[in-house]
């Protein structure tokens, strides 16, 4: 019997580790400059007791943006109006944790200024999602992809601009 590839998968029912996975990710920024982060549990299937990205896999036939407000919502309890989110990224970026050479994340990282704190967001996953000091981030555990897109966007002229 050989292998499923990506083809034979339209319903996603293999783990992302064995197929090609479309990916959502979000970073939120308070007023302080501050990203909001997941920091996961013991029983995440992915990047397990580590920081991660808000966010997660797009469903079969689901929009990208579709994707990204319910991601938002299912971990964090927030709604943020229609176009407050803005596309930063979009793109390949693939964990090197993944089982055989050729499957590939495509992920689309959208970010939004907010006026909320920490009591405003429900987690909704893992042990807790908060906003998070830049300046804290090598004393944290950063899951592979947060390691590799956080430091780029705290980097851009996007972020840049939405600094206080």
């Amino acid at each position: 019997m050989t292998e499923p590839s990506v083809l034979t998968d339209p319903d996603h029912l293999l783990p992302c580790r064995e197929r090609s996975c479309d990916v959502v990710g979000i970073f939120l920024v308070d007023v302080r400059g501050w990203v909001l982060l997941q920091e996961r549990d013991e029983h995440a299937p992915v990047a397990a007791e580590q920081w991660g990205i808000v966010g997660g896999h797009v469903d079969p036939s689901e929009e990208w943006p579709a994707a990204t407000r319910r991601e938002l919502l299912e971990e964090t309890g927030i709604v943020l109006p229609e176009g407050a989110l803005t596309l930063w990224y979009d793109g390949h970026q693939t964990p090197e944790s993944k089982s055989r050479p050729g499957l590939v994340n495509h992920w689309q990282v959208w970010f939004a200024r907010v006026d909320l704190t920490d009591d405003d967001v429900v987690c909704g996953e893992g042990r807790q999602i908060v906003f998070v000091d830049p300046a804290r981030l090598d004393e944290l555990e950063l899951a592979e992809s947060t390691a590799w897109f956080l430091p780029r966007f705290l980097a851009s002229d996007e972020y840049a601009a939405l600094l206080p």
